[in-house]
């Protein structure tokens, strides 16, 4: 693995009782780690690719995690991934902008599902990654994005050799 899931949901400093929204959730590897960092809390994992949810199913049964919602939802599109309005503390968005096409859309279903001052973890390939070429966004292009749409940067973490981590909060009261 490029990155550490459990170090870099560390940098924002999950409270026990906090709900994480892992958006492109994967085969759960921040699912998973955000699960044990709020024992009190939920995790919802949300993923289109339906073989990935059966994994995150089987790993969070595994590590004996009830607080984690798998659900199948698009990313893309506002109200797609299940989640109420306002009810998320902590969004991550890990290795999925560059795939997203509808950018967007994405960035305003986060900002949706973000209570408010929630923040968003964005861990993305760097320009200097093994994915070179293959539709990567720039750390400042994508902090542009957010800031964009009403997010304000709040810093950067090392989010590996491979990738960049960006910290980034609702900066708005609704």
């Amino acid at each position: 693995m490029f990155t550490d899931p459990l170090k870099n949901l560390k940098t924002l400093g999950l409270r026990e009782n906090d709900i994480v929204a892992d958006l492109g959730a994967g085969t759960g590897f921040y699912s998973i780690a955000a699960g044990t960092l709020v024992p009190l809390g939920k995790v919802y994992a949300v993923e289109i690719q339906k073989d990935f949810l059966d994994t995150i199913k089987s790993k969070a049964k595994e590590a004996h995690l009830g607080n984690i919602e798998i659900l199948w939802g698009n990313i893309e599109k506002l109200g797609g991934t299940k989640i109420g309005d306002g009810i998320v503390d902590v969004t991550v968005a890990s290795n999925v902008l560059f795939q997203v096409e509808d950018k967007e859309k994405f960035i305003e279903e986060i900002k949706r599902i973000l209570k408010p001052n929630g923040k968003v973890l964005l861990v993305d390939w760097s320009e200097e990654s093994i994915m070179q070429g293959k539709g990567i966004v720039p750390k400042d292009k994508a902090r542009a994005m957010f800031e964009k749409k009403g997010f304000a940067w709040v810093r950067d973490i090392d989010a590996g050799a491979h990738h960049y981590g960006i910290i980034l909060r609702k900066n708005e009261s609704r």
